[in-house]
């Protein structure tokens, strides 16, 4: 074979190979582009409210050179089926829409609004929840008053999504701290009291508190109306921490609350806290009898007692009694 023909046989090779390439052909696997993304929503109670109803229009993610992935209530396979609880102000059901009440979520409890959806993989910026009109909450007594979200989205911090990979986050409202009063007609539901957690790096808390120890400290016991607290636990990042340094939600001092939680009485003999969707480390935990942590206001908090725990990535609550 002269050099003339060795430089045709050459080309005819590699246009084979390259033709087989674009159909294909050859031994190797194709790379995943996509991961696969859930969302779920859980709540930490709040004084005094007997509902808490949010209405969730869509979740976007944002960000990733691709256009928003939008996912609404009822429209595909991965989604939460929509309900009739949202309204507009005639009383026509917002279309496409799940009112969700948080206080059914306490704890480990949560609700899924997204399963396993399939998203281009990358880096989104942010997390977006579009509420819609008819979300309110409702007193103990009975009472009901609009709850309003500032410009209608809860905006988060948004996730790293790697190609291939599976993903499920949890949207843990502390209601303590995320809802204040704008004026004697409405509430607002702001994201400084929302913490976004992998599901797969979380525990839980919950716990009881003895009725010697409330009468010893001068608390409340035995409430006619079983939504109304006697005490509050609070949760820190860190161990060994002193007392002094502890802030309520809208304190000064060193420390800042991760979470809270009520201490409810079960109309019978026990005094319970739960608090679910806690990043795993190291907390101190600590009581006080003081109800009146208003989010935007230092309250100057007494707490009675903390105690050191520990969080593990587990379904099973981590138990810490008082």
């Amino acid at each position: 074979m002269n050099r003339k023909q060795q430089w045709k046989t050459l080309a005819l090779v590699s246009a084979l190979s390259v033709n087989l390439a674009a159909c294909g052909g050859g031994s190797s696997e194709p790379v995943e582009q996509n991961a696969s993304f859930s969302l779920a929503v859980s709540d930490a109670p709040v004084d005094g409210v007997d509902k808490v109803m949010l209405c969730f229009g869509s979740v976007e993610l944002v960000g990733n050179g691709l256009g928003n992935q939008t996912f609404t209530p009822g429209l595909e396979s991965v989604t939460a089926n929509n309900n009739s609880e949202c309204r507009d102000s005639t009383g026509a059901v917002v279309a496409n829409s799940i009112g969700v009440d948080l206080l059914t979520l306490p704890g480990a409890t949560s609700l899924s609004l997204i399963s396993q959806a399939t998203v281009p993989a990358g880096n989104y910026g942010q997390m977006r929840l579009n509420i819609v009109p008819g979300s309110y909450i409702q007193l103990s007594d009975g009472t009901q008053y609009p709850l309003e979200v500032p410009s209608n989205q809860l905006r988060l911090n948004g996730v790293t999504l790697s190609a291939g990979g599976t993903f499920s986050y949890t949207l843990e409202f502390d209601l303590r701290k995320a809802m204040v009063l704008a004026n004697p007609q409405k509430y607002l539901l702001k994201p400084t009291g929302l913490r976004l957690v992998n599901t797969s790096e979380i525990g839980h808390l919950e716990g009881v508190v003895s009725e010697a120890f409330l009468l010893a400290n001068n608390c409340a016991v035995a409430p006619a109306d079983q939504n109304q607290p006697v005490a509050a636990v609070y949760l820190y990042p860190g161990s060994d921490l002193e007392l002094s340094s502890l802030a309520d939600y809208g304190g000064t001092e060193t420390v800042l609350p991760y979470a809270s939680a009520p201490v409810l009485f079960d109309g019978a003999s026990a005094y319970s806290y739960e608090l679910g969707f806690i990043d795993a480390g190291n907390y101190t935990a600590a009581l006080t009898c003081q109800l009146n942590d208003e989010p935007e206001q230092n309250d100057q908090l007494v707490f009675l007692q903390g105690k050191n725990l520990t969080i593990t990535s587990s379904a099973t609550p981590v138990q810490l009694d008082f």
